[in-house]
């Protein structure tokens, strides 16, 4: 054992009629045995867990501490301190049965309004602070109520109903919003979800009949529409098919066009060449006679001709009737004579001659 050990159990202890040492060692010992026994029969109160998508707070005496731990085991004095596990995920809250009255007196009821809705993990503490862990009450429960209350109170039925439904989702949450952002910015609203509200029976029954009209009437519009559309695709069908005969009939015509066109030029082309043949023959004609015309004027001669008077005379076989035969004279000397014979000499003779070619 060594001195400074050897020195304590040396020291000066209390004296016996002194209570004070008993005292403090029984509190140390109670309160040994009550950490113990809280540990042994609840264990939670001394470890505890935080679950994902959450933070820890915790209050000790009632005072809200400046800590918030992170998903995981943690630990915390049993009895003393209190915890709470606070949601930082999206989260949906719906808030049931809202009653409110319309601009016109109707008294209807919103069975349902979903809020989704999410606490940032760095305003915990300051909302915590402020609105305590049921912050979404005051800003959420309570704040739908009022926001359709006001909505309503400022809106006809037929508008609530039907004509501006669809904007009611939007306007509460801009409204959520603007309110959360000025008050309590950790609390993000992300969308609103209201349902179709209740209204009296006896309404619902007219604004269902209104329906079936108003369907009605869109029904005979649309047919309406197909009809004009159908006799649209006809009309223009018939544009086609007109178009397209229209066209198939100028490409006809356009083609007898080309072909009487083509029979034309070939008709003036034979035309042509039978007028050129015919004038190249006739050419050759005028030709043909005009220089047969220069030949027998070469050849017309008294000789040529003499001989032409005796080759007819030589291949003639004549015989003479009458009183008196006339002279022949075959000198070829009066052969000028004979044919300047007048005819009046010829009557004058009183003779037949019968000629026939041997």
């Amino acid at each position: 054992m060594d001195p400074q050990q050897r020195r304590t159990e040396t020291g000066p202890r209390p004296p016996v009629g002194q209570p004070g040492g008993d005292v403090t060692s029984i509190f140390i010992v109670f309160g040994v045995f009550i950490a113990i026994s809280a540990l042994v029969m609840s264990p939670s109160s001394l470890v505890h867990q935080v679950p994902e998508g959450h933070v820890g707070a915790y209050w000790r005496g009632g005072a809200l501490l400046n800590i918030i731990t992170e998903p995981g085991f943690h630990l915390k004095l049993p009895f003393i301190t209190n915890y709470e596990p606070v949601q930082v995920t999206l989260q949906t809250d719906q808030v049931k049965d809202i009653p409110c009255g319309t601009k016109g007196g109707v008294m209807i009821s919103f069975e349902k309004i979903e809020v989704v809705n999410r606490l940032r993990k760095d305003y915990v503490y300051d909302t915590l602070l402020n609105y305590g862990v049921d912050y979404d009450n005051t800003w959420i429960y309570d704040k739908i109520h009022h926001e359709i209350n006001q909505f309503c109170s400022s809106h006809s039925l037929q508008q609530v109903y039907i004509d501006i439904f669809d904007q009611i989702d939007e306007r509460m949450k801009e409204a959520l919003q603007a309110d959360c952002t000025r008050y309590a910015p950790g609390i993000e609203i992300i969308s609103v979800r209201v349902t179709k509200p209740k209204i009296p029976e006896s309404v619902r029954r007219n604004f269902e009949q209104m329906e079936e009209e108003r369907t009605k009437v869109l029904i005979a519009i649309e047919k309406q529409r197909v009809a004009e559309k159908e006799a649209e695709t006809k009309k223009i069908m018939a544009i086609s098919e007109a178009e397209k005969n229209a066209n198939v009939s100028k490409i006809l015509m356009q083609q007898k066009l080309t072909e009487k066109d083509s029979a034309r030029r070939e008709a003036d082309i034979e035309n042509q060449m039978y007028l050129d043949r015919q004038k190249s023959l006739a050419d050759a004609d005028y030709y043909r006679v005009l220089k047969e015309a220069e030949a027998n004027k070469l050849k017309l001669t008294p000789e040529f001709l003499e001989l032409k008077f005796i080759d007819a005379i030589a291949r003639n076989t004549k015989m003479f009737f009458g009183d008196k035969v006339p002279n022949m004279v075959l000198d070829q000397r009066l052969l000028g004579n004979f044919l300047n014979h007048s005819p009046k000499d010829k009557s004058n003779d009183g003779n037949s001659e019968i000629a026939t070619d041997s």
